[in-house]
């Protein structure tokens, strides 16, 4: 899922700042668990109106409450996000972060709370694999994941960066590109409440586990979400989350 490429930056935050941040202990001594997301990655984290919702913003409302705390939510530029979390401004980022090393190197990922993939999306139906992709200009957001494996094939004519998934759409919708390669769940909702886009859904590029993040080292509060992502996925409160949103179990099997 999403890849951003401020991970050096992140850390240069840590030996900058001087943050430390908040431990287990100090949360529940607060009862507020400060969380972070874009808002804007439909349907994962998203407003309606007024309102934060989607999926990501539920699994973590269900893990404050089985944490026994409220939530604070924060939302900013997906950009970011990991270098808020590195300078102590949240305690924890959910933001469809696929686990790499090198994000790992910056940040401590919990367990991941869905599998997904890169999917290829064109309004040419003869668009569906990575082979179709050469000789193609293709749009994705910055600092991506979707961006790094579409650059790793080094066939593609242009790989266009833009500052939103919903941007790499619209340029889609237009014709400013030839595919748009975003997340699997993302494209099938994009497909479903545009009919008039007429997107063809291909391939996927890759695959990758999604995971919140906590500030490198804070492993208390990343076993305390752990637990309670555990629970959750045995008592069926998971499982009923994730039907609601996609019909299926995305659970990583």
């Amino acid at each position: 899922m999403k890849t951003r490429r401020t991970f050096l930056l992140a850390a240069a935050a840590v030996a900058t700042t001087g943050a430390w941040a908040r431990p287990l202990d100090a949360i529940k001594k607060s009862g507020k668990l400060v969380a972070a997301t874009e808002g804007a990655f439909t349907p994962f984290n998203y407003f309606d109106g007024a309102k934060l919702t989607g999926f990501e913003v539920e699994v973590a409302e269900l893990m404050a409450k089985k944490m026994g705390l409220a939530i604070e939510w924060k939302t900013v530029g997906f950009d970011a996000l990991l270098t808020g979390l590195a300078q102590d401004r949240w305690d924890l980022v959910i933001a469809s972060h696929g686990i790499t090393d090198e994000r790992a190197k910056a940040v401590t990922f919990t367990a991941p709370h869905y599998c997904s993939g890169g999917m290829i999306v064109a309004k040419d139906a003869k668009i569906k694999t990575a082979k179709d992709l050469t000789g193609k200009t293709v749009g994705v957001q910055t600092g991506t994941t979707y961006l790094s494996n579409v650059q790793k094939l080094g066939t593609a004519k242009e790989v266009r960066n833009f500052p939103s998934d919903a941007d790499a759409r619209s340029a889609l919708a237009a014709g400013r590109v030839d595919a748009w390669v975003t997340d699997r769940f993302t494209a099938i909702e994009s497909a479903r409440k545009n009919p008039q886009l007429k997107l063809n859904l291909g391939a996927l590029l890759f695959t990758e586990q999604i995971a919140a993040a906590a500030a490198k080292g804070n492993t208390t509060l990343a076993q305390a979400w752990n637990d309670a992502l555990a629970k959750a996925m045995a008592d069926g409160s998971y499982a009923a989350l994730s039907k609601k949103y996609f019909g299926e179990d995305v659970r990583c099997k």
